[in-house]
């Protein structure tokens, strides 16, 4: 059986996949990426508590458990990212950089080098190795709970010497129930929601007090007529309903927000033709396999266990990594075979589809094989 150098976390999903690599025969070494461990005003951080879980696990299951720093990669690669995608008028997806230059950067570098195999963690994928020698990655069998959408941006080369234990399960309920027969112990810990160092304070509430605020205007698109007035543009994304405080009178949706101008632009019709679209433009692509698809018909998944769309794909060359606008100040070289054919893409659609707000990821899947993605452009 292989060397394996697994990531727990001390949730659920990570503690069933270490045990679940244990009672297979590998010889598992537990590592805690800490990558953010300072507090935020009106919230303190978790990790301690989460170290301490998976401490617990560790002893457990009689695995050794290490500790890594990656704080600093992940302050440059992934908060740094969200922060300056945000002042650029662009809602990101820190997931998605977190999965690429930590988890199957940062860690899987230093786990190799360190005599790994394979790395693993509990992340609800699959990952299929062709007859030709191939790599593929699948969705989950729980189709709820997939993460393949937060994985498209990892490479073939660091996916051929990955593990996802917990993949085939077939629901988180089933999972939650193989801790507790395991006696792990955390069967009944919450999932973790949301941007992880943001927790509970709130997007809004760290953009405040991350950024400078600039007052600005709620303009009704329809007309011009301003309607209100805001704290930053960057406070706000495509299709957003809540949270615009316009008093009373009919609800309205953000149809576009300028950085430049600092305006955010609404309606009140919520079948306004600017809230729908029949085609993305995609920059900063990444194929898992380093090519590029065929033009083609595929699906295409614009949020996590969000409906997968019929599309159509056209991929085109557009430069290079980072064309796209802000994204990550740092990788791996265990994503260079994704970033060698970074382009531009479009998807169309046969009928429109709600817009997504500019900065999100979409995916590109053929039936269960996620192909990879790009960034949806304003």
């Amino acid at each position: 059986m292989a060397r394996v150098y697994a990531g727990l976390s001390g949730g659920v999903d990570s503690a069933l996949a270490c045990a679940l690599l244990c009672e297979a025969g590998h010889d598992v070494t537990a590592v805690y990426m800490r990558n953010w461990s300072r507090d935020l005003p009106g919230f303190k951080c978790a990790w301690a508590d989460d170290l301490a879980d998976a401490e617990r696990v560790a002893v457990s299951l009689g695995i050794d458990l290490e500790v890594w720093d990656c704080e600093a990669e992940y302050k440059a690669t992934v908060v740094d990212y969200l922060v300056d995608a945000y002042a650029h008028g662009l809602t990101p997806n820190p997931d998605v950089m977190c999965n690429q230059t930590i988890k199957f950067g940062t860690f899987a570098q230093k786990a190799f080098a360190a005599g790994a195999g394979y790395v693993a963690t509990g992340h609800y994928g699959r990952v299929k190795k062709a007859a030709d020698g191939r790599t593929h990655l699948l969705r989950a069998a729980d189709e709820h709970k997939d993460q393949t959408y937060f994985l498209w941006r990892v490479g073939e080369d660091v996916l051929a010497r990955t593990l996802f234990p917990i993949g085939d399960i077939q629901n988180k309920a089933e999972v939650r129930r193989m801790v507790a027969e395991r006696g792990l112990g955390l069967e009944r810990k919450p999932d973790s929601d949301g941007i992880c160092f943001v927790g509970p304070v709130g997007i809004r509430t760290f953009l405040l007090d991350t950024l400078e605020r600039r007052a600005g205007d709620i303009v009704e698109l329809e007309t011009g007529r301003v309607l209100g007035h805001h704290d930053g543009a960057f406070l706000y994304t495509v299709g957003q309903r809540r949270g615009l405080d316009l008093g009373g009178g009919p609800a309205r949706y953000v149809v576009r927000t300028d950085a430049q101008t600092n305006t955010v632009y609404v309606t009140a019709d919520r079948m306004s033709p600017a809230l729908f679209t029949s085609e993305l433009k995609l920059a900063d692509c990444r194929w898992i396999s380093g090519e590029a698809p065929a033009a083609g018909d595929y699906v295409v998944r614009t949020r996590h266990t969000g409906e997968l769309v019929p599309c159509e794909l056209e991929v085109t060359g557009c430069g290079g990594a980072g064309d796209g606008g802000p994204g990550p100040a740092g990788g791996s070289d265990f994503a260079a075979t994704a970033d060698k054919k970074a382009a531009c893409a479009t998807v169309r659609f046969a009928a429109p589809q709600r817009r997504v707000a500019p900065g999100q990821s979409a995916v590109i899947y053929d039936g269960l094989e996620c192909l990879g993605g790009g960034i949806i452009q304003p």
